[in-house]
C-alpha cells in the first residue's frame, strides 16, 4: 500500500525550510531552488505544493502569524489578573528567546519584501494594531485604564512600543533582553492604568 502523504504537514515543512533559507541567506537567497534543496525536495515537487514563489512566501509568512496567534490565544484563556494577562500577551509579540527572535527576523524580512506586493500580503493589516486596540479595550473594560486616556492613541503608542522593542531586541538581544523588555512593558502598562485592587489584595491578603 503506498504511503499516505500529509500534504498540509509537507507544506508547513516547506515553509519552515523557507524560514531557514531566509535566516541564512536573506530574502535575496530565498529562491525556489534553494528552498527546495533545504526542504529535501526536487524543484518539481516544490512546484506541486506551491505554483509560484510568492504563493510559498505568503504561506510561510502566514504560518509565522499563526504560531504567534496560537500562543496568544493560549494566554487569553488563562486565569490571570488583567494587567498580567496583557503583559504576557505583549511578551509574545516581542522576541525574547531564540525561537521568537528567529520568527521576528523572518517576519521583518517578509514585510519588507511584501510591502510593494499588496496582492501577496498587506502588512498594514497584519492584525497587530487591532490586537493593540483589543488590549486597550480590555484594560478599559476591566476598569483599569485611566479615565482621560484616549484609547485610539494609547493603542497607537502600544503598537509603536511593541514594534520598537521587537526591532531593538532583534538587533541587540544582549542589551534588549527579556528582563529589560518585561520591565519596559510593565512600566508602560502601569503608566496608563490605575491601581488594580485585586493586585493589592494578592500582595496583602
Amino acid at each position: 500500500m503506498p504511503k499516505q502523504i500529509d500534504h498540509e504537514k509537507r507544506r508547513k515543512q516547506i515553509a519552515e525550510a523557507t524560514w531557514r533559507v531566509i535566516l541564512e541567506r536573506g530574502m535575496e537567497g530565498a529562491s525556489a531552488r534553494n528552498i527546495a534543496k533545504e526542504a529535501g525536495l526536487s524543484l518539481g515537487a516544490l512546484r506541486y505544493y506551491f505554483s509560484t514563489q510568492d504563493e510559498l512566501l505568503a504561506f510561510a509568512m502566514k504560518l509565522v502569524q499563526e504560531k504567534v496567534t496560537a500562543r496568544i490565544k493560549d494566554i487569553a484563556v488563562r486565569d490571570l489578573l488583567p494587567k498580567e494577562k496583557v503583559l504576557q500577551i505583549l511578551l509574545e509579540m516581542v522576541p525574547t528567546n531564540e525561537e521568537t527572535i528567529r520568527e521576528m527576523e523572518v517576519w521583518f524580512a517578509f514585510t519588507a519584501y511584501a510591502r510593494h506586493k499588496k496582492d501577496m500580503f498587506d502588512a498594514n493589516h497584519d492584525g497587530i494594531f487591532s490586537g493593540m486596540r483589543n488590549l486597550i479595550a480590555y484594560l478599559d473594560e476591566s476598569d483599569l485604564l485611566k479615565q482621560k486616556a484616549d484609547k485610539d492613541i494609547e493603542a497607537e503608542r502600544l503598537y509603536a512600543l511593541v514594534d520598537g522593542l521587537a526591532l531593538h531586541a532583534m538587533l541587540d538581544p544582549v542589551r534588549v533582553n527579556k528582563d529589560r523588555i518585561k520591565r519596559v512593558i510593565m512600566q508602560h502598562v502601569e503608566s496608563i492604568c490605575v491601581e488594580d485592587t485585586r493586585e493589592t489584595q494578592k500582595r496583602h491578603p
